[in-house]
């Protein structure tokens, strides 16, 4: 999936989490701190936006185990659509081609 198409799944992912009850944001936040975290230990500290991009395109179904950990009585957290899309967009602020909500080009 190119960077381009990507970005609009994590941002609705992020905006659901966003408009979360303050109750929900306590889990949803708990998994995708856990979630950013596994991030960080895959991909590094050093990527562009395509490699993240390319992560998210080889699977994330290793961020419902994650979820299921993290939050086991809260199902609706397990959400992949909400929390592993708000991880992604989460960690794409720390590309090192990603700034002011866009990316920056040569």
């Amino acid at each position: 999936m190119p960077f381009e198409t990507a970005i609009f799944d994590w941002r609705a992912g992020q905006k659901r989490i966003d408009d979360a009850t303050p109750g929900e944001r306590l889990a949803l936040d708990r998994v995708v701190d856990a979630l950013v975290a596994e991030l960080r230990r895959r991909i590094g500290i050093t990527f562009t936006s395509d490699e993240l991009a390319d992560l998210y395109d080889q699977g994330t179904d290793w961020c419902l185990d994650i979820a299921q950990r993290v939050a086991p009585d809260e199902p609706w957290a397990w959400d992949s659509a909400v929390t592993t899309d708000a991880a992604f967009y989460r960690m794409l602020r720390s590309a090192v081609d990603f700034a002011g909500g866009r990316r920056l080009y040569e």
